[in-house]
């Protein structure tokens, strides 16, 4: 399932109840947290998410995924996610 634009599952975040996050795309990428760049990005590209672009992974979605204190655990887990999602979806509406 599609919950994110960045490859973040949202659905598993455990930030999202103690905080009221409703998550990415249903906040139209502006969860607990505020406006995300990376949402924000792939929106105005006209994405539904990261793995759309043909820039992926960007030098943003690349910070965040390597970030030390909250990117991903292993680094780059929300791109290959990206590139599943790309693939599951590829020549569908």
């Amino acid at each position: 399932m599609i919950d994110s634009r960045c490859g973040l599952h949202c659905t598993t975040c455990t930030y999202k109840e103690p905080c009221g996050c409703d998550g990415c795309i249903e906040t139209n990428g502006h969860p607990f947290h505020g406006a995300c760049p990376v949402a924000q990005c792939c929106q105005e590209k006209g994405f539904y998410h990261c793995g759309e672009c043909p820039e992926l992974p960007c030098e943003l979605l690349w910070s965040y995924t390597c970030d030390p204190e909250q990117g991903d655990t292993p680094h780059g887990a929300r791109v290959e996610q990206c590139r599943i999602w790309r693939a599951e979806t590829k020549g569908k509406p």
